[in-house]
């Protein structure tokens, strides 16, 4: 086995160690295990990695009883498929399990019951953070009655501004797909999404008419067409703009769903996709684009990234003063053969 750049050579490592391998002093990598005191996500993140190389155990036993901390977080999730969920919980393990942390996952299946349930457990475990997410990106209010255990809300931003939320960039993402569409010659671009009281059709939407605007374009059909996240209506709202728009020469879909619905159509008309029309997706979820009849080309929202930065920011805030607000993950554009 290769040896780990400035591992001990023999033995079990020590604290020193981290600390000398993330290039940090052994007070900053004890605050980083331990969640006291302020730093950068960077640097924090720079520890965990130098534990996972040198597979660094420290002794929660006696942690426990100096900081009188449990070395556990819970994770709150209103997404009983998972289809959002973990990914973001995956993302925050990789972030609190080089610390040795360990996660509890709550799924409340959007019952305020349930989670008032799965709350009360967590407080008797004595948890040191709670993370809590959804599958949908519109704010949601903030857990009651938790004052002293740090929130950190991921995907579905907290209604609180004064609470720390993680969220996907949906401005970047609309732009990563207009300026691809218009980089390959599109201008006569249609938008179909999902329902119009959800956040995320209505922001992306609303983010696709303004970049289009900026270059002195509009719509194929001059409006966002807003139905359901589903190939059924991907292949009906394609129907309805090839009728309105027949010179249609690209469609951005809210989702990967409705993009596969709408790739259907244009192979049933006999359109060529992509040389007379081309689609882009959002949220790159495989299953759906993968399968796509082509592959689509897509928007992925880093749903690992949000849930890394929110565990980390969860550590930062243990202990010490946090950075509140909302702070947004960059999303990245996918390109498969629909483009």
């Amino acid at each position: 086995m290769t040896a780990v750049p400035g591992s001990p050579p023999t033995g079990r490592a020590k604290l020193a160690d981290v600390a000398k391998l993330a290039g940090v002093s052994v007070g900053t990598a004890s605050k980083a295990l331990n969640g006291s005191g302020r730093m950068r996500p960077e640097t924090r993140q720079r520890v965990l990695e130098a534990v996972e190389a040198l597979d660094f155990r420290p002794n929660q036993h006696a942690q426990s009883l100096h900081t009188g901390r449990s070395w556990t977080v819970g994770l709150m999730t209103t997404d009983g498929i998972g289809r959002f969920s973990t990914p973001v919980l995956l993302g925050a393990e990789d972030a609190l399990g080089a610390g040795k942390i360990s996660v509890l996952l709550c799924d409340t299946r959007g019952d305020a019951i349930r989670e008032q349930h799965h709350l009360g457990n967590l407080m008797d475990r004595r948890v040191d953070g709670i993370i809590v997410t959804g599958r949908r990106t519109d704010p949601r209010p903030p857990l009651k009655g938790i004052e002293p255990i740090p929130t950190v809300y991921a995907l579905s931003p907290s209604t609180d501004p004064d609470d720390i939320s993680v969220v996907s960039d949906d401005r970047s993402g609309a732009q990563l797909a207009v300026e691809h569409l218009l980089a390959t010659g599109r201008t006569r671009i249609a938008h179909i999404t999902g329902p119009a009281h959800h956040a995320a059709a209505r922001d992306r939407a609303r983010h696709t008419v303004e970049l289009l605007e900026r270059e002195a374009l509009q719509l194929a059909t001059g409006r966002v067409h807003f139905g359901e996240w589903s190939e059924a209506w991907g292949r009906r709202a394609a129907e309805a703009v090839l009728r309105t728009a027949p010179d249609t020469d690209a469609f951005f879909c809210g989702n990967d769903q409705i993009a596969r619905g709408v790739a259907d159509t244009l192979r049933e008309k006999g359109l060529d996709v992509p040389g007379q029309v081309a689609i882009v997706g959002y949220d790159n979820w495989d299953i759906m684009a993968l399968a796509s009849r082509p592959p689509l080309t897509t928007i992925d929202t880093d749903l690992g990234e949000i849930g890394r930065q929110a565990a980390l920011r969860l550590l930062d805030a243990i202990g010490a003063e946090p950075e509140r607000g909302v702070h947004t993950v960059p999303c990245r554009l996918v390109v498969r053969e629909s483009t």
